[in-house]
């Protein structure tokens, strides 16, 4: 498998975004537009970034310091677990709340209350169990 987040991993998970009706065609439904990085808890920056609009990922690749709307951390142990399984809304719940999922950037409380983002960001971590090795 390419390294997690690495520019082919992010290329390979925005087109398994793409892929995920449930995923995107949600997001479509309320104009969402976001730039999201995701990376290891403790590191200075995220690994990589995917660009959506209007629900679709349009760009992919490693972080190059551009300005995030949302910045997700965890452990390279966590990303791998809810990788290979993804988590449910309590699962991601539990995490957030046990400082395993840290949004460095970006309102978790706000994203779960609202059911438009919370069901289309739990498909994201299937989206990332697609990435192929």
């Amino acid at each position: 498998m390419s390294q997690l987040f690495s520019d082919g991993w992010m290329q390979s998970f925005a087109e398994a975004w793409n892929s995920d009706p449930g995923l995107f065609e949600e997001l479509e439904k309320i104009s969402f537009n976001s730039v999201i990085g995701y990376g290891i808890d403790g590191e200075d920056s995220p690994r990589g970034v995917l660009s959506i609009e209007n629900g679709k990922a349009v760009s992919a690749g490693e972080y190059d310091g551009q300005e995030l709307n949302w910045d997700l951390r965890a452990s390279e142990d966590h990303w791998g677990k809810w990788i290979s399984k993804p988590p449910g809304m309590m699962g991601l719940g539990t995490a957030y709340t046990t400082r395993k999922l840290k949004f460095n950037v970006g309102d978790y409380t706000a994203m779960v209350k609202d059911p438009r983002m919370a069901g289309p960001f739990i498909k994201s971590f299937a989206a990332m169990g697609q990435v192929s090795d």
